[in-house]
Protein backbone atom coordinates (compact mmCIF):
# COMPACT_ATOMS: atom_id res chain seq x y z
CA UNK A 1 0.00 0.00 0.00
CA UNK A 2 1.47 3.45 -0.85
CA UNK A 3 1.19 6.31 1.47
CA UNK A 4 -1.95 8.22 -0.55
CA UNK A 5 -3.72 4.52 -0.87
CA UNK A 6 -6.37 4.17 1.68
CA UNK A 7 -8.08 0.61 2.75
CA UNK A 8 -11.04 -0.36 1.19
CA UNK A 9 -12.73 1.87 4.29
CA UNK A 10 -11.48 4.40 3.10
CA UNK A 11 -9.49 4.89 6.04
CA UNK A 12 -4.76 5.13 6.20
CA UNK A 13 -2.16 3.88 8.18
CA UNK A 14 -0.12 6.85 9.14
CA UNK A 15 3.27 4.77 8.77
CA UNK A 16 2.63 4.80 5.31
CA UNK A 17 3.13 8.29 5.10
CA UNK A 18 6.30 8.08 7.86
CA UNK A 19 7.74 5.33 5.41
CA UNK A 20 7.38 7.14 2.00
CA UNK A 21 8.02 10.45 3.45
CA UNK A 22 11.73 9.38 5.12
CA UNK A 23 12.45 7.54 1.24
CA UNK A 24 11.34 10.96 -0.84
CA UNK A 25 13.66 12.87 2.26
CA UNK A 26 16.58 10.22 1.73
CA UNK A 27 16.45 10.30 -2.12
CA UNK A 28 17.78 14.43 -1.90
CA UNK A 29 19.22 14.44 1.64
CA UNK A 30 22.26 12.07 1.77
CA UNK A 31 22.73 12.81 5.82
CA UNK A 32 19.14 10.92 6.55
CA UNK A 33 19.71 7.54 7.79
CA UNK A 34 17.22 5.29 9.97
CA UNK A 35 17.51 2.99 13.24
CA UNK A 36 15.13 0.89 13.93
CA UNK A 37 15.48 -2.24 16.58
CA UNK A 38 13.99 -5.39 15.20
CA UNK A 39 10.77 -3.03 14.22
CA UNK A 40 11.47 -3.06 10.50
CA UNK A 41 8.29 -3.94 9.43
CA UNK A 42 6.19 -2.46 12.39
CA UNK A 43 7.94 0.75 11.12
CA UNK A 44 7.00 0.37 7.26
CA UNK A 45 11.17 0.55 6.66
CA UNK A 46 11.39 -1.98 4.07
CA UNK A 47 11.66 -0.31 1.25
CA UNK A 48 14.09 2.21 2.73
CA UNK A 49 16.50 -0.85 3.49
CA UNK A 50 15.53 -2.55 0.06
CA UNK A 51 17.17 0.98 -1.71
CA UNK A 52 19.95 2.29 0.89
CA UNK A 53 21.06 -0.68 3.18
CA UNK A 54 23.86 0.97 4.32
CA UNK A 55 22.04 3.58 6.10
CA UNK A 56 20.16 1.77 8.37
CA UNK A 57 21.29 -0.20 11.36
CA UNK A 58 19.41 -2.69 12.97
CA UNK A 59 20.47 -2.96 16.65
CA UNK A 60 17.79 -5.88 17.69
CA UNK A 61 15.81 -5.55 20.27
CA UNK A 62 17.88 -3.39 22.68
CA UNK A 63 16.18 0.26 22.34
CA UNK A 64 18.60 1.90 24.62
CA UNK A 65 21.31 1.15 22.02
CA UNK A 66 18.61 2.66 19.45
CA UNK A 67 19.00 5.88 20.76
CA UNK A 68 22.07 5.76 21.74
CA UNK A 69 23.13 4.69 18.01
CA UNK A 70 20.84 7.80 16.97
CA UNK A 71 22.78 10.14 19.43
CA UNK A 72 26.03 8.63 17.79
CA UNK A 73 24.98 9.37 14.41
CA UNK A 74 23.68 13.19 14.59
CA UNK A 75 27.03 14.08 16.06
CA UNK A 76 28.84 12.75 13.43
CA UNK A 77 26.55 14.61 10.98
CA UNK A 78 23.66 12.61 9.90
CA UNK A 79 20.18 12.82 10.17
CA UNK A 80 19.02 9.94 11.98
CA UNK A 81 15.08 8.68 12.05
CA UNK A 82 15.33 6.44 15.12
CA UNK A 83 12.37 4.12 14.91
CA UNK A 84 10.11 1.95 17.34
CA UNK A 85 7.51 1.04 19.04
CA UNK A 86 6.63 4.19 21.22
CA UNK A 87 5.53 2.11 24.73
CA UNK A 88 9.78 0.83 24.19
CA UNK A 89 11.56 3.71 22.79
CA UNK A 90 10.08 5.72 25.87
CA UNK A 91 9.78 3.38 28.76
CA UNK A 92 12.90 1.28 28.24
CA UNK A 93 15.47 3.83 26.87
CA UNK A 94 14.06 6.68 29.25
CA UNK A 95 17.40 7.73 30.50
CA UNK A 96 19.00 7.69 27.12
CA UNK A 97 16.08 9.99 25.64
CA UNK A 98 16.66 12.50 28.60
CA UNK A 99 20.51 12.35 28.80
CA UNK A 100 21.77 11.49 25.51
CA UNK A 101 19.10 13.53 23.57
CA UNK A 102 17.18 15.92 25.05
CA UNK A 103 19.93 17.09 27.58
CA UNK A 104 22.75 16.81 24.73
CA UNK A 105 20.32 18.68 22.82
CA UNK A 106 21.13 16.50 19.39
CA UNK A 107 19.68 16.34 16.06
CA UNK A 108 17.90 13.02 16.61
CA UNK A 109 14.22 12.41 14.97
CA UNK A 110 12.53 9.64 17.33
CA UNK A 111 9.51 7.78 15.84
CA UNK A 112 7.31 6.55 18.18
CA UNK A 113 5.17 3.91 16.11
CA UNK A 114 1.89 2.16 16.99
CA UNK A 115 1.31 5.05 20.24
CA UNK A 116 -1.55 4.53 22.64
CA UNK A 117 -3.90 1.42 22.80
CA UNK A 118 -3.07 0.17 19.62
CA UNK A 119 -1.62 -2.84 20.43
CA UNK A 120 -4.70 -4.00 22.03
CA UNK A 121 -4.79 -7.27 22.15
CA UNK A 122 -0.92 -7.64 23.90
CA UNK A 123 -2.05 -5.72 26.79
CA UNK A 124 -0.78 -3.18 29.45
CA UNK A 125 2.96 -3.79 28.19
CA UNK A 126 2.53 -2.71 25.03
CA UNK A 127 0.36 -0.07 25.69
CA UNK A 128 1.70 3.19 25.26
CA UNK A 129 -0.41 6.25 27.17
CA UNK A 130 2.13 7.34 29.41
CA UNK A 131 4.74 8.65 26.51
CA UNK A 132 3.46 12.18 26.14
CA UNK A 133 3.56 12.83 29.75
CA UNK A 134 7.21 11.61 29.92
CA UNK A 135 8.52 13.47 27.03
CA UNK A 136 6.47 16.53 28.25
CA UNK A 137 9.32 16.85 30.82
CA UNK A 138 11.83 18.16 28.18
CA UNK A 139 11.23 21.13 27.24
CA UNK A 140 13.58 21.79 24.25
CA UNK A 141 12.12 17.95 22.86
CA UNK A 142 9.33 19.07 20.00
CA UNK A 143 6.77 16.78 20.51
CA UNK A 144 4.17 16.44 17.34
CA UNK A 145 1.20 13.81 17.28
CA UNK A 146 -0.14 13.84 13.88
CA UNK A 147 -3.62 13.18 13.11
CA UNK A 148 -3.86 11.51 9.71
CA UNK A 149 -1.59 10.74 6.65
CA UNK A 150 -1.53 14.39 5.32
CA UNK A 151 -0.51 16.05 9.20
CA UNK A 152 2.31 12.79 9.28
CA UNK A 153 4.35 13.77 6.33
CA UNK A 154 4.48 17.43 7.06
CA UNK A 155 5.43 16.18 10.39
CA UNK A 156 8.17 14.49 9.47
CA UNK A 157 9.58 17.20 6.98
CA UNK A 158 9.36 19.81 9.38
CA UNK A 159 11.26 17.53 11.77
CA UNK A 160 13.85 16.86 9.16
CA UNK A 161 14.07 20.66 8.61
CA UNK A 162 14.79 21.85 11.85
CA UNK A 163 18.44 21.34 13.97
CA UNK A 164 16.73 19.99 17.38
CA UNK A 165 15.62 16.52 18.89
CA UNK A 166 12.17 16.01 17.76
CA UNK A 167 9.31 12.60 18.97
CA UNK A 168 7.06 12.34 16.53
CA UNK A 169 4.07 9.33 17.91
CA UNK A 170 2.28 7.78 15.03
CA UNK A 171 -0.07 5.26 15.38
CA UNK A 172 -0.93 2.12 13.26
CA UNK A 173 -4.60 2.59 13.75
CA UNK A 174 -6.21 3.36 10.57
CA UNK A 175 -7.96 6.88 10.48
CA UNK A 176 -9.60 9.14 7.54
CA UNK A 177 -7.88 11.94 6.29
CA UNK A 178 -9.27 15.01 7.28
CA UNK A 179 -11.45 17.73 5.20
CA UNK A 180 -9.71 20.97 5.12
CA UNK A 181 -9.62 24.33 3.89
CA UNK A 182 -6.24 25.43 4.19
CA UNK A 183 -3.98 22.71 4.35
CA UNK A 184 -0.65 24.30 6.14
CA UNK A 185 1.10 22.53 9.21
CA UNK A 186 3.66 24.28 11.29
CA UNK A 187 5.41 23.29 14.15
CA UNK A 188 3.97 24.95 17.40
CA UNK A 189 0.19 26.28 15.62
CA UNK A 190 -2.66 23.98 16.25
CA UNK A 191 -5.31 23.91 13.37
CA UNK A 192 -9.17 24.67 13.60
CA UNK A 193 -10.86 22.29 12.04
CA UNK A 194 -14.30 24.10 13.00
CA UNK A 195 -15.13 27.23 14.16
CA UNK A 196 -17.78 27.32 17.30
CA UNK A 197 -18.66 29.70 20.18
CA UNK A 198 -20.64 26.91 23.30
CA UNK A 199 -17.61 25.17 23.74
CA UNK A 200 -14.14 23.94 22.41
CA UNK A 201 -13.10 20.35 21.55
CA UNK A 202 -8.91 19.99 21.64
CA UNK A 203 -7.61 16.57 20.18
CA UNK A 204 -4.61 15.62 18.40
CA UNK A 205 -3.53 11.67 16.76
CA UNK A 206 -6.31 9.30 16.61
CA UNK A 207 -8.75 11.22 18.67
CA UNK A 208 -9.28 14.32 15.88
CA UNK A 209 -11.65 12.53 13.28
CA UNK A 210 -13.18 11.61 16.50
CA UNK A 211 -13.65 15.55 18.02
CA UNK A 212 -15.35 16.23 14.26
CA UNK A 213 -17.47 13.69 14.02
CA UNK A 214 -19.18 14.99 17.51
CA UNK A 215 -19.33 18.55 16.59
CA UNK A 216 -21.15 17.57 13.85
CA UNK A 217 -23.52 15.91 16.40
CA UNK A 218 -23.71 18.57 18.97
CA UNK A 219 -24.02 20.79 15.45
CA UNK A 220 -27.17 19.21 14.58
CA UNK A 221 -28.57 19.81 18.61
CA UNK A 222 -27.72 23.41 17.66
CA UNK A 223 -24.55 23.60 19.60
CA UNK A 224 -21.59 25.21 18.10
CA UNK A 225 -18.09 23.76 19.34
CA UNK A 226 -15.10 24.60 17.71
CA UNK A 227 -12.43 21.91 16.75
CA UNK A 228 -8.77 22.37 17.85
CA UNK A 229 -6.06 19.82 15.88
CA UNK A 230 -3.40 20.38 18.97
CA UNK A 231 -0.75 18.02 17.20
CA UNK A 232 1.99 20.14 18.38
CA UNK A 233 2.08 19.32 22.03
CA UNK A 234 5.51 20.92 22.87
CA UNK A 235 5.89 24.19 22.10
CA UNK A 236 2.20 24.50 22.70
CA UNK A 237 0.21 26.98 20.57
CA UNK A 238 -0.86 28.92 23.73
CA UNK A 239 -2.84 31.48 21.45
CA UNK A 240 -5.03 28.84 20.73
CA UNK A 241 -5.55 27.64 23.86
CA UNK A 242 -6.64 30.83 25.31
CA UNK A 243 -9.09 31.43 22.11
CA UNK A 244 -10.91 27.77 22.76
CA UNK A 245 -11.07 29.17 26.60
CA UNK A 246 -13.21 32.13 24.95
CA UNK A 247 -16.61 29.94 24.58
CA UNK A 248 -16.45 28.99 27.94
CA UNK A 249 -15.88 25.33 28.05
CA UNK A 250 -13.38 22.95 26.69
CA UNK A 251 -13.14 19.24 26.31
CA UNK A 252 -9.69 17.48 25.68
CA UNK A 253 -9.42 14.22 24.13
CA UNK A 254 -6.53 11.98 23.69
CA UNK A 255 -4.96 8.29 23.23
CA UNK A 256 -3.39 8.58 26.38
CA UNK A 257 -3.67 8.81 29.62
CA UNK A 258 -5.58 11.90 31.26
CA UNK A 259 -2.55 12.27 33.42
CA UNK A 260 0.24 14.63 31.95
CA UNK A 261 -0.96 14.43 28.40
CA UNK A 262 -2.74 17.20 25.84
CA UNK A 263 -5.24 17.88 29.32
CA UNK A 264 -2.70 18.52 31.46
CA UNK A 265 -0.84 20.99 28.67
CA UNK A 266 -4.10 22.37 27.84
CA UNK A 267 -5.07 23.15 31.75
CA UNK A 268 -1.20 24.66 32.67
CA UNK A 269 -2.18 26.90 29.98
CA UNK A 270 -6.32 27.54 31.08
CA UNK A 271 -5.81 27.64 34.84
CA UNK A 272 -3.21 30.14 34.66
CA UNK A 273 -4.75 32.80 32.65
CA UNK A 274 -8.34 32.15 32.33
CA UNK A 275 -9.79 29.56 34.23
CA UNK A 276 -13.07 27.99 32.49
CA UNK A 277 -14.90 24.44 32.91
CA UNK A 278 -12.97 21.40 31.52
CA UNK A 279 -12.96 17.83 30.74
CA UNK A 280 -10.15 15.69 30.12
CA UNK A 281 -10.62 12.42 28.25
CA UNK A 282 -8.30 9.75 28.00
CA UNK A 283 -7.58 6.46 29.87
CA UNK A 284 -7.99 7.19 33.54
CA UNK A 285 -4.73 4.27 34.55
CA UNK A 286 -3.71 0.81 33.06
CA UNK A 287 -6.30 -0.46 31.07
CA UNK A 288 -7.40 -4.32 29.99
CA UNK A 289 -5.86 -5.99 26.91
CA UNK A 290 -8.26 -5.70 24.32
CA UNK A 291 -8.94 -4.75 20.89
CA UNK A 292 -8.09 -1.15 20.09
CA UNK A 293 -11.41 -0.37 19.40
CA UNK A 294 -13.27 -2.09 22.25
CA UNK A 295 -11.09 -0.22 24.76
CA UNK A 296 -12.03 3.13 22.93
CA UNK A 297 -15.62 2.21 23.62
CA UNK A 298 -14.99 1.13 26.84
CA UNK A 299 -13.58 4.25 28.08
CA UNK A 300 -15.76 6.76 26.27
CA UNK A 301 -13.43 7.80 23.48
CA UNK A 302 -15.93 7.72 20.91
CA UNK A 303 -17.60 10.34 18.87
CA UNK A 304 -21.08 10.09 21.25
CA UNK A 305 -18.60 9.82 24.07
CA UNK A 306 -17.38 13.05 23.30
CA UNK A 307 -20.48 14.61 22.61
CA UNK A 308 -21.83 13.75 26.14
CA UNK A 309 -18.55 15.42 27.47
CA UNK A 310 -19.41 18.57 25.88
CA UNK A 311 -22.79 18.46 26.97
CA UNK A 312 -22.10 18.11 30.44
CA UNK A 313 -19.05 20.84 30.48
CA UNK A 314 -21.33 23.25 28.81
CA UNK A 315 -23.58 22.67 31.35
CA UNK A 316 -20.95 23.70 34.01
CA UNK A 317 -20.53 26.97 32.34
CA UNK A 318 -20.66 30.22 35.15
Amino acid sequence: MSAAAPDRAGLFDCRDSFAATIESLAEHDSRVVTVVSDSLGSSKLGGFKKRWPERMVNVGIAEQTLVAVGAGLANGGKVPFVSAASCFITGRAMEQVKADIAYSNVNVKLIGQSSGVAYGELGPTHHSIEDMAWLRLFNNLTLIVPADPWQTEQAIRAAAAMDGPVFVRISRMPVPALERNNARFEIGKAEILAEGADAAIIANGTMVHRAVAAAKILASEGISARVVNLATVNPLDEAAILAAADTGAIVTVEEHSVRGGLGGAVAEVVTANTPVPMRIMGFPGFVPTGSAEWLMEHFGLTETGIADAVRQTIARKR
